[in-house]
């Protein structure tokens, strides 16, 4: 039922009209001055409204100015009733966004005639609306499920396919099914990019995902996994024995690999390296057997490449050398060899520095400083994150606080969370006990969750999710566009934030490709009330571009690299020049 408020201060005039539109079948509010009114329509939101000009306490305009100023009523069709016929009155009111006028006294024609005007043109609106929008998420959706250089599906859509050929495979027939899934490489493939530029690795990229196209069937799969990764999901049933057809079509991608390419006028001759791991035999976990797929590819790669290696779980043997790192890593807190670097997070709307986000090295008194991509991995797998993520979380709390006391613009900071530390069955009450004891307002804290956290069980996932958020931090969900997120998890997770990875950022005045994705994103998440940030930010013109879409904030090397807690301390608390003036 259409919701119809009126706003009317002589009792009479009100009376006639509530009668005379109920008679017509609409749902009608009544409020006897603006005051009373603007709080009506903040809180039932209805469908049209009819007001008085000259009211005591709050006038229409005023009424209309407040109501046009609040997102939630901005865009809710507004006729005034007045008695008042001058053209400047008239003016006043459309300037200030009044649909319609109706001038006292008026028909009953003449009333409904408006009414329905405004609420077919309100229909028309939303309907458009909801086909950009439809529009906007099959967009969305096709980008997220591809690889933007490529084209080809990304690891979302090989796991959903996957999941599907999983799902009609019956528990007694799933011994005697072929399903076989291969990694691929070009060999020496950084060479060639550090040779002949970035711009040919790239080039050469698309040439492999060519080829591997030109090889498969319609039933099978090529994804792409990564920068130089490539997966391959074989259904075909065409043989009886797995390693003997896995091994034939294995030998047809090095054949075609062999042939040379040219790129940037130049010919280069490429081969490949393929790991190759069977469902169910070796598991029948995607993950497991992408992850055993690629052991067998970079044993292929160590052996000269131009190769295929079937999986064997003497792959698994963990080196001498990443022993030793393991268990350095056990001692480096205790060692203090562990430090929080802070990466200035910039708004795009005031040109000040609003936040950083906390990242650990590791100073090695040996190794000196080891990069987080090599020792996270490790501290995952042996549980040394749950003490490292435990001492981060609390030193960058303590850290924030202790700045925030001396800056009238309170500090954000923004905290990773693993997969591991995420299952904790006791993390809200832990991060509870953190924030008491360091001080930090809830606000201020925001924790980063990977995309690959949510499919686990996207159930206990929301359930623990919402138990953070009720402690008052913000959850944000980072590098979003390149591994699992979908444009329904985006509606089903409780998120505040959500980080455009580097990747759909890089060159964006250039690409056209990058320049629609991050465009597409920023409007899907502006409309899912989340703020945006932007990461691997390097040039002005990527700064301008975001800013001009109406990005929230940015990160990046072209604003500063991680810096110390001191270095942050001096350059954005103490220093008066930080602002970044826009042009």
């Amino acid at each position: 039922m259409t919701k119809v408020l009126i706003i009317e201060d002589e009792e009479l005039v009100r009376e006639n009209l509530l009668e005379l539109l109920d008679a017509e079948g609409f749902d009608v509010i009544t409020a006897e001055n603006g005051l009373v009114g603007s709080r009506l329509a903040q809180e039932q939101i209805p469908d049209l409204i009819l007001c008085d000009v000259m009211m005591p306490e709050m006038d229409g305009y005023a009424v209309l100015e407040w109501l046009r100023q609040n997102p939630e009523t901005a865009t809710i069709p507004f006729i005034f009733l007045t008695a008042k016929a001058a053209k400047s009155d008239f003016r006043q009111g459309m300037e200030l966004g009044a649909d319609d006028y109706l001038t006292k006294p008026f028909t009953r024609a003449e009333l409904l005639g408006a009414i329905n005007s405004r609420l077919k043109k309100k229909a028309l609106i939303q309907a458009h609306h909801h086909h950009q929008i439809s529009q906007l998420e099959e967009k969305l959706k096709y980008v997220l499920d591809h690889d933007r250089l490529t084209d080809l599906p990304n690891r979302l859509s090989l796991r959903e396919n996957f999941t599907r050929i999983v799902g009609n495979i019956s528990t007694t027939s799933r011994n005697n099914h072929l399903l076989i899934v291969m990694c691929l490489a070009v060999d020496r493939f950084s060479r060639i990019n550090e040779t002949l530029g970035h711009s040919s690795g790239d080039s050469l990229q698309k040439i492999a995902a060519q080829r591997l196209l030109d090889c498969v069937n319609s039933d099978d799969l090529v994804a792409y996994l990564s920068t130089n990764r490539f997966a391959i999901l074989l259904t075909s049933d065409r043989y009886e024995s797995k390693e003997f057809y896995a091994s034939e079509f294995a030998r047809q991608i090095l054949d075609r690999f062999s042939k040379s390419c040219t790129i940037n006028n130049q010919e280069v001759f490429v081969t490949a390296s393929i790991g190759i791991s069977f469902y169910p035999q070796n598991s029948i976990e995607l993950e497991s057997l992408l992850g055993q797929a690629n052991l067998a590819m970079d044993y292929a790669a160590s052996q000269g490449g131009n190769q295929f290696q079937f999986y064997t779980p003497a792959f698994n043997i963990q080196s001498s050398d990443r022993l030793v790192l393991e268990t350095d890593l056990r001692y480096a807190l205790a060692r203090e060899e562990l430090i929080v670097y802070y990466q200035p997070r910039l708004s795009l709307k005031t040109g000040e520095i609003v936040g950083a986000e906390a990242l650990v090295r590791w100073l090695h008194p040996k190794r000196g400083l080891i990069s987080p991509s090599k020792f996270i991995p490790i501290a995952e797998e042996s549980g040394e994150i749950f003490p490292i993520g435990e001492w981060v979380w609390r030193t960058a709390c303590r850290q924030v606080a202790s700045w925030n006391l001396l800056r009238a613009e309170p500090c954000q900071i923004a905290v990773n969370l693993s997969a591991r530390q995420f299952g904790q069955i006791d993390l809200p009450n832990h991060l509870e006990d953190i924030l008491l004891e360091t001080g930090l307002n809830p606000r201020y804290l925001e924790l980063e969750l990977t995309e690959s956290i949510l499919v686990q069980n996207p159930l206990l996932a929301k359930q623990k999710m919402e138990a953070i958020k009720s402690l008052g931090v913000q959850l944000a969900i980072d590098d979003f566009g390149t591994g699992y997120a979908s444009l329904s998890y985006l509606q089903q997770f409780p998120f505040d934030i959500l980080k455009i990875d580097r990747c759909f950022v890089h060159n964006l005045s250039d690409e056209a490709k990058n320049a629609a994705i991050a465009i597409a994103i920023v409007q899907m998440a502006h409309k899912l009330n989340f703020k945006v940030i932007a990461e691997g930010v390097e040039t002005q013109a990527e700064l301008d571009f975001l800013r001009e879409h109406d990005c929230d904030e940015i990160q990046g090397y072209f604003l500063s690299h991680p810096l110390s807690a001191e270095r942050f301390f001096q350059l954005f608390i103490t220093e008066k020049s930080n602002n970044f003036y826009f042009d």
